[in-house]
């Protein structure tokens, strides 16, 4: 089913571009620039399992994207930029930011020289108990519990459930399965709960992805020294706020932005909601961002940034480099606006 609904957005999006709609829809929808949301940047690791493909790019993709976008007339500014951009309406130029979320390893190793090498602005989202080695990259951690499982045994709804997952196709069958079930949990402590039993039962150390993806504290200090680099709060624990209390959300929020501070010395004015569709972050949520007094918060909400978003600075949409469609004529049809449009049912501000 995932390998589905990837061929019929990758359909989508080759109609758009190659009957030409992309460019005739794009002075309707296009907006006035957008914010790309990035994950891993590293070569494509072996196996035929891989259901977290989606959150990793290539670094030769991000390459060709930057220079796609330099060649198409996009400024590629920080988010400090495109927030005046909005607030004093410079709507002069067609503008792109690039966001990093979580603080992965490759972020340093592979992105950081494109972006140096392109003098390309750039932030990056931390959160911070992953280099506090703390966090929990429970994803992650389902991907390894049912690569190595044959079988597996849970309980949902009071029942005993069976999943089995003997070849890659039932593997990504399953663990679409899996994930989702636990998205749809609205106790999140719960939820992580289920995941850290699964890896116990199941031979996996839940703790390991954080170790061995996620950067130090030096390793980020490295990455911040650069000129090009702006650092935001991603909050503590990677947690979708929207299933915590307001006293929860609100001490995720702010220490977050106090640890980056004393640990980086660098002032943090930017948030991205972690998972940040709209089962993660809302009304609440950025309210909560404007009463912290962050700049800016950005979402995962798909779309482009209109005239409009400068009366929602903490609830801005992003769009998604994602692994499945590293093609750089994707990019041209996603600055157009179009699937968005369709994907909003044609509204220009998602902040609801």
């Amino acid at each position: 089913m995932p390998n589905l609904r990837n061929a019929v957005f990758r359909a989508g999006l080759e109609v758009l571009y190659f009957s030409g709609a992309h460019r005739v829809l794009r002075p309707l929808y296009g907006g006035i620039g957008a914010i790309f949301t990035l994950h891993h940047v590293r070569p494509r690791p072996k196996g035929r399992f891989q259901p977290n493909r989606l959150l990793e790019i290539e670094p030769r993709f991000l390459e060709s994207v930057i220079v796609r976008l330099r060649q198409r007339g996009v400024d590629i500014v920080s988010l400090d930029e495109a927030r005046r951009r909005l607030v004093e309406r410079d709507f002069s130029r067609h503008f792109v930011s690039l966001t990093f979320d979580d603080g992965y390893r490759d972020n340093l190793e592979y992105a950081l020289p494109i972006l140096e090498r392109h003098e390309t602005p750039f932030a990056l989202f931390v959160a911070t108990s992953f280099p506090d080695r703390l966090g929990e990259l429970w994803w992650v951690a389902l991907e390894r519990v049912v690569a190595a499982a044959e079988r597996i045994v849970i309980e949902i709804g009071g029942e005993e459930r069976f999943f089995y997952c003997e070849r890659t196709a039932k593997k990504y069958e399953v663990y679409a399965q899996l994930y989702w079930w636990l998205r749809s949990l609205g106790d999140e402590k719960k939820m992580r709960g289920i995941v850290r039993d699964l890896c116990r039962r199941y031979g996996v150390d839940p703790d390991l992805p954080c170790r061995e993806f996620c950067m130090t504290w030096p390793e980020i200090a490295q990455m911040a020294k650069s000129p090009l680099a702006t650092i935001g709060a991603h909050t503590v624990n990677h947690v979708m706020l929207a299933k915590w209390s307001a006293g929860e959300v609100r001490e995720e929020m702010k220490r977050s932005r106090e640890v980056i501070e004393a640990s980086l010395g660098v002032r943090c004015e930017h948030f991205a909601f972690p998972v940040g569709d709209k089962g993660s972050a809302g009304p609440r949520e950025f309210q909560l961002a404007r009463d912290l007094g962050f700049k800016t918060a950005v979402t995962t909400r798909p779309g482009v940034l209109y005239p409009e978003h400068r009366e929602h600075l903490t609830a801005l949409p992003r769009v998604s480099l994602n692994g499945h469609f590293q093609a750089t004529r994707f990019v041209d049809v996603f600055l157009s606006g179009a699937p968005f449009a369709l994907w909003n049912g044609f509204k220009r501000v998602d902040a609801a």
